[in-house]
């Protein structure tokens, strides 16, 4: 039984990210150890559990701790073979992975690197949180990259905060790991939505950019050029290596993170090495500014 005297948090950069350990997260936890960690949570942004025996069970239970499951989004018919692997049989897990079964993908998003994005950006309640279990590895690379981006609102030139301040931002995606959305024409058949270029967090009360690379397309009241302009600017600013942490991964390890307050990517792996990691989410809300 996991009791707040075994809680350790060491932080992992001065940016975001801690390593928690004296929780083992396939045991059941009580409420004052919950609340320990979403503390925890609020100041790192990032937390990673090393060497975790995590059943898909358990670690659905886990997640439920901090809210209502979120459903794996479905792709419109002419995209779901980009989103539907066949080992995905629950409807609250996505398995990130290369790996194929008989020619077909077990999972989703598995090859090389991916642009910096916010899970479910794209729709009306992008994921609160997301939980991700690694299962199998490449020899190098594949490490999750995540930048703060209430570090980079904070430190963003104050012409741009008065640019972005009040605009609203489309996101799309067409299911694509590195290529921005053609929204030049028709964009019905693709999940989109749009949210406030600056968000206010909810519980933290911080403001932060909402913006990323993959999936934000364009700004609300700008003519295309100027803001093509604005976005890269905001793009390269969030993923300033000043902003980031770079999480390497080991095997079995479980990390969680607070998709209002980071973006994040992935680097390039070896295509011929396996890897598996199964994620789950918490749903959020409509985002504020």
């Amino acid at each position: 039984m996991t009791t707040l005297a075994d809680i350790k948090v060491t932080p992992l950069s001065d940016v975001c990210g801690a390593e928690i350990t004296g929780v083992d997260l396939s045991q059941p936890l009580d409420g004052a150890t919950v609340d320990a960690l979403l503390d925890a949570w609020r100041k790192h942004l990032v937390l990673v559990f090393r060497g975790q025996d995590v059943t898909l069970e358990q670690q659905l239970r886990f997640a439920s701790y901090f809210g209502e499951l979120g459903e794996r989004k479905q792709a419109p018919e002419p995209l779901r073979d980009r989103t539907e692997g066949v080992l995905q049989t629950d409807k609250h897990t996505l398995l990130v992975s290369n790996m194929k079964v008989d020619g077909k993908p077990v999972g989703a998003f598995g090859d090389g690197d991916m642009w910096y994005h916010i899970d479910s950006g794209y729709t009306e309640r992008p994921y609160k949180y997301t939980f991700l279990y690694g299962l199998e590895l490449p020899s190098k690379g594949g490490d999750t990259l995540f930048a703060n981006t209430y570090m980079a609102y904070e430190q963003l030139p104050q012409d741009l905060k008065d640019k972005v301040e009040g605009r609203m931002a489309l996101h799309i995606h067409e299911y694509k790991r590195a290529e921005e959305v053609d929204i030049s024409g028709d964009i019905s058949g693709s999940p989109h939505w749009f949210h406030p270029v600056v968000i206010r967090h909810p519980e933290t009360g911080r403001k932060a950019l909402f913006v990323d690379r993959l999936m934000t397309r364009r700004i609300e009241g700008l003519e295309p050029e100027e803001s093509e302009k604005l976005l890269n600017q905001l793009f390269d600013h969030v993923e300033n290596p000043k902003f980031v942490y770079a999480h390497a991964w080991k095997l079995k390890d479980f990390v969680m993170w607070d998709n209002r307050c980071l973006v994040h990517g992935r680097t390039w792996f070896p295509q011929d090495e396996n890897r598996l990691l199964r994620r789950c989410a918490v749903e959020g809300g409509p985002r504020s500014a």
